[in-house]
């Protein structure tokens, strides 16, 4: 018995092909699905990091908390009440009252809030100064040498000493002009800010000695690109990525110095609260009502560890070498 070929079968074409334009079949593979976005793949691996997650939503926690904690929990942080004073935790008063009668919840709500304004806004001045400086550096050879000695200057600087000469300095004189809450606050923001600039503008000065020598940046200077639309538009977003992780970091190490300097005693005013300022002011009273070092000392604490975790895990998630494993 011979094997005989079905006629209907004869012409039928395999799967997956695709008839072409003179009839052939083009039997090539499925079309596959298109690749992730960049964005995308900055996100897989930045979810993976267990340490980053946990970090973002402890901060996210302490963001929510302190910032809108306060339209829920509608006690005044200023308001005294003597006969209320140096009371332990209760309903009416979760994390106790102070010395004063003042609600502790609510000024280490308000304290959060002063903390964090100064971390972001010191971060945003060192970040601007760093970028500037390092773009500077990076991309001018003339400038280099000065602006990098002048970075090893300020980087063998004692910091907390110069910063006490600088509140010494300026703190009367600002608070006089601008009120002594706003004036602090400025001098507190400046004073940090202009002392912390320096490991940014190192590393964004390596990234641009590396990307001024690619082709895009040498092909754009070939056809004329002046020298601010060629940093403007190649040079400044490929160095995006070190400039997110040092903000993380610089709120992390902005809070720690206000901290410092309010525990010193030369921070903000006695009645305007910071983390800083509370931990000043429970340490006479660290023996009876231990919990007012320990919870203003435990808002740092996680603060600092969340945001540095954060930066840990988007500098991780942003640099191409580990996010390709």
């Amino acid at each position: 018995m011979t094997d005989e070929k079905h006629p209907a079968t004869e012409n039928m074409a395999p799967i997956g092909a695709v008839p072409s334009g003179d009839g052939v079949l083009d039997t090539g593979p499925m079309p596959t699905n298109p690749p992730r976005s960049q964005w995308r793949e900055v996100w897989g691996q930045f979810i993976r990091h267990k340490g980053a997650v946990a970090g973002g939503i402890v901060f996210l926690v302490i963001l929510i908390g302190v910032f809108i904690g306060p339209y829920i929990w509608t006690i005044d942080p200023s308001y005294i009440d003597i006969r209320a004073r140096n009371q332990g935790p209760s309903l009416a008063h979760p994390f106790g009252t102070d010395q004063l009668g003042r609600d502790m919840l609510a000024r280490m709500m308000a304290g959060g809030q002063t903390s964090m304004l100064v971390g972001i806004v010191a971060m945003l001045i060192a970040l601007f100064l760093g970028t500037l400086i390092g773009v500077v550096a990076g991309y001018y050879r003339k400038l280099d040498g000065v602006l990098m000695r002048m970075t090893d200057l300020f980087l063998a600087l004692p910091l907390l000493p110069l910063l006490l000469v600088m509140v010494m300095l300026f703190r009367d004189s600002l608070s006089k002009a601008f009120g002594p809450e706003t004036g602090i606050f400025i001098l507190m923001v400046t004073a940090i800010g202009i002392t912390s600039w320096m490991p940014t503008a190192r590393i964004v000065r390596g990234d641009v000695l590396a990307l001024k020598e690619r082709e895009f940046v040498l092909a754009a200077r070939s056809i004329g690109t002046r020298n601010g639309m060629l940093i403007g538009r190649h040079i400044l977003p490929n160095v995006i990525s070190p400039i997110v992780v040092s903000a993380t970091l610089g709120i992390a190490n902005a809070i720690i110095t206000e901290s410092s300097l309010s525990f010193l005693g030369l921070g903000f005013p006695p009645d305007f609260p910071t983390w800083g300022r509370l931990l000043f002011d429970g340490v006479d009273y660290m023996q009876q009502y231990p919990e007012r070092v320990i919870l203003p000392g435990l808002a740092i604490s996680l603060t600092v560890l969340s945001v540095n975790y954060l930066g840990d895990g988007l500098r991780d998630a942003l640099d191409p070498r580990i996010r390709g494993r």
